[in-house]
């Protein structure tokens, strides 16, 4: 990568995008506020920038909680990304103007079968749980009067309790067929969750009016009623 070419993208606004199931439901959003991404996006391969129909705007596509990451230390401008991930991390670098209404599902305490059919909640004074989220689920159960000793797991997360890893998991649920198939269920939510777009506060100040019309483009284009 030459200079020239480092310079000419520090120029242009970066928007960090998430890999996964959130994306197949930003695509036409990025298409209603005229950022298309280039044709080799769409593209089986390993390239992580890409161009848009706007010519100042560059995506990077990055794991789910990496978008929080590229925008709170400066790599991007602005990232869309899970509510989940803005709570888990609460970086005071980054806010989010704008809850865009897709990747709904609910973060949830979940057993197996078994187990829930005698369980009870209301019991517990120490718990060990699988999950992504040791920041959110040592609070909510904190709140409860329940020491959370967390195992973090980056994936797979259902299996933890069949391999006898931790009893119950914290992970997002979106039909629940995949805790169903593996034998679990849930006893307990813990948050609603859905896609936001969040901004580098800094970014925000030295680029205003630019950061500003990305934001109301994204804005006009939400699926989420106003009142």
């Amino acid at each position: 990568m030459t200079d020239n070419y480092k310079e000419s993208i520090k120029k242009k606004i970066i928007i960090a995008i998430p890999k996964g199931r959130i994306l197949k439901e930003l695509e036409p959003m990025l298409k209603k506020v005229k950022i298309t991404p280039e044709k080799s996006f769409y593209k089986n391969n390993r390239k992580l920038m890409f161009s848009t129909s706007d010519k100042n705007i560059i995506i990077i596509i990055v794991r789910s909680f990496d978008v929080a990451n590229f925008v709170a230390f400066g790599g991007a401008h602005l990232g869309i990304v899970g509510s989940d991930v803005i709570k888990e991390f609460s970086f005071e670098e980054i806010y989010a103007p704008v809850n865009l209404g897709i990747g709904k599902c609910r973060m949830s305490v979940a057993e197996p079968i078994k187990l829930a059919a005698t369980d009870d909640p209301k019991s517990w004074s120490h718990v060990k749980v699988a999950t992504k989220y040791p920041k959110i689920t040592k609070n909510y159960f904190a709140v409860r009067g329940v020491q959370a000793e967390c195992l973090k797991l980056n994936g797979a997360l259902e299996i933890a309790p069949m391999l006898g890893l931790t009893k119950r998991i914290v992970d997002l649920v979106s039909s629940g067929k995949t805790l169903k198939e593996n034998g679990l269920t849930e006893i307990g939510k813990i948050m609603d969750v859905s896609s936001y777009l969040i901004v580098n506060r800094n970014f925000s100040k030295s680029k205003p009016e630019k950061i500003q019309t990305i934001i109301e483009r994204f804005r006009k284009v939400a699926n989420v009623k106003t009142s």
